[in-house]
Parts: structure tokens; sequence; C-alpha cells
């Protein structure tokens, strides 16, 4: 497992664009964190780093944004509002587990709950915590990457 501290907005989302530079077909980077941590910060970093050029927003309501235009594509899921495993299998997310392009699913702790493993595929489970108003301890681990 590796620790990054995040001093600002503006580093979480430059380790994101890290991320999205290094990233390869397939992968998916799993978020967990608090309202605020930073998880959608993150992806503004790894759209930059795949080269996308559109705003990028937080999902909330519509569950999957996808970005293209970029050297991938992305898919920028939320599952704040879902609930149960049952909600978790309709929503038909599955494609979105082993994407053609980069996926960053946030609260993918509901993910686990709603049976999938994240070990599963090419995966960067990450989770943000945080420390003070602008700082932030981002751990992070890979599997299959």
């Amino acid at each position: 497992m590796a620790t990054f501290i995040s001093h600002s907005p503006a580093e979480t989302e430059l380790l994101g664009e890290r991320w999205g530079r290094d990233a390869t077909r397939g992968l998916v980077i799993a978020l967990s964190g608090d309202l605020g941590a930073g998880k959608t910060q993150l992806v503004k970093g790894v759209a930059r780093g795949l080269g996308v050029t559109v705003r990028v927003h937080s999902p909330t309501f519509t569950l999957v944004n996808e970005y293209g235009g970029g050297r991938l594509k992305l898919f920028h899921l939320d599952l704040y509002r879902l609930e149960t495993a049952a909600q978790i299998h309709s929503a038909g997310i599955e494609e979105f587990l082993q994407p053609d392009g980069v996926a960053v699913i946030e609260w993918a702790e509901r993910l686990e709950d709603g049976g999938w493993k994240m070990e599963d595929g090419k995966v960067r489970k990450v989770r943000i915590n945080i420390i003070s108003e602008t700082e932030r301890r981002i751990d992070y681990e890979d599997f299959g990457v």
C-alpha cells in the first residue's frame, strides 16, 4: 500500500493527473472517502491526465458520466445513492468493472457490499481521509495493474 499526503485540492488533482497519464485500458480506480474528501477532485486530475478537455463534474444524480476526446474513454461513476446489493446489480454497472477505457468509481465500497471483490480485474483501490481543511491522506493499493 502506498500513501500520498495532499496539502491542497491542486495537489490531489496532480496525483490524479499522474494516474491518468499512466492509465491503461481496463483500469478501475475505486474511490472511498467521506463527503468532501476530494474524490471528484482526484477524478478531475485523472481526466486531465487522459487528455479529456471537457469539464468533469460528479455524476451523483446520473450514476455515470462518460468522457471521450482523450487518450482513453473515462467513465465516472458515483454510487452514493445506491444502498443495497439489489440496487447495485439492477443499475447495470458490470460493464464498467472491466471498462473499454478507464472507470473511476466514487463510493466504491458499495460494490464490495454488493459482492464484487476489488481484487477482480485491474483495480487501484483508493481511500481518501480528511486530515484538515486542506490536507488529505490518500492511501492506495493496486490489484492486477
